[in-house]
């Protein structure tokens, strides 16, 4: 089937074919497919963070994602041309700006094509299942893009720090999934994971910022309240969870996410390079002249129903 050949070209070099298309990302990727992995074997993500990152003018970003913004619609089309299925994960530290990159990717798209994936705490039900059952249920049909915002790699991370699982089920998770990956890949999903990445001073201030911001407030859970003191206990589970889950086949992609608005470039820049997506020529829409109102046709008079008034927002107040 094509989206099944697609998947497998994904996993030899996609991104030849649109060689020059894009700029150059500056994405670090650990995966052991990549030539810039050898290149950057001594390279920490401390070193990552060293050089502080500015943020881009607003008129050059909004120039540079209404070009990313064309691009993802006509990945959209082929998807749905091609029944092609995708999946996509964004994992990393609290307040690294993974909800924000999901939702520039989102918002051209048709959601019936492409739509999130965030689950909550698992049910007690849930509990007694297959650990990864749960997300089975939210893979993506033929023509669909699924977005998981946190995903089964919860359990390498906040269930293992925070203690929601025992040591037996955490190891089972390292050995098994690989191999769960490795199977949706061979059944022709395309399987793209990113870590976004962020200084423990950058993520200070976005948590300050969404504490005093009553817009950002929610964004604050108590988890991630408990998680500030378990950054050292966090990085080493990340460290391990990278060592037995970067494989050939789904490797890790890290973004530097200090500056938000550059790492949503960066991601979606990368995102459509890995993706063998082609343009797809739609056949012309043209729309006729519109039929005229019949003459025996009286609209109902409008105090039948409840108009909204149009009032301002200082009488609100």
């Amino acid at each position: 089937m094509l989206f099944r050949s697609a998947a497998s070209k994904l996993n030899k070099d996609a991104t030849k074919r649109d060689k020059g298309k894009f700029k150059k990302c500056d994405v670090l990727s650990t995966g052991p497919d990549e030539s810039s992995h050898h290149d950057s074997a001594n390279i920490t993500h401390d070193d990552l963070h060293k050089q502080p990152r500015e943020e881009l003018s607003k008129k050059q970003y909004e120039k540079e994602l209404k070009k990313l913004y064309l691009e993802l619609i006509k990945l959209q089309e082929w998807v749905t041309t091609t029944q092609a299925r995708v999946v996509v994960i964004f994992e990393g530290r609290d307040a690294a700006g993974k909800g924000g990159v999901i939702k520039r990717i989102t918002e051209p798209l048709n959601p019936r094509v492409c739509r999130i994936a965030a689950l909550g705490t698992p049910s007690p039900k849930e509990k007694t299942q297959w650990y990864f059952q749960r997300y089975v249920a939210h893979l993506p049909a033929g023509g669909e893009i699924v977005l998981f915002d946190r995903s089964w790699y919860n359990r390498a991370g906040v269930e293992h720090v925070m203690g929601f699982c025992s040591d037996e089920e955490y190891k089972e998770f390292l050995h098994a999934c690989p191999e769960f990956e490795h199977l949706l890949i061979r059944s022709g999903i395309i399987l793209i994971k990113y870590w976004f990445s962020v200084s423990d001073e950058v993520q200070e201030e976005r948590f300050r910022e969404r504490a005093e911001n009553p817009l950002k407030r929610w964004k604050l859970s108590p988890m991630d309240l408990k998680s500030r003191d378990k950054w050292v206990e966090y990085s080493k589970a990340k460290d391990t969870m990278f060592l037995h889950t970067d494989t050939v086949h789904a490797p890790w992609h890290v973004v530097n996410a200090d500056a938000k608005e550059r790492a949503r470039l960066n991601c979606i820049t990368h995102l459509l390079q890995k993706i063998p997506y082609q343009s797809v020529k739609l056949p012309e829409i043209k729309l006729g002249k519109r039929k005229k109102i019949p003459s025996d046709y009286v609209r109902p008079a409008i105090n039948t129903q409840h108009i909204r008034s149009e009032e301002h927002t200082s009488e609100l107040q």
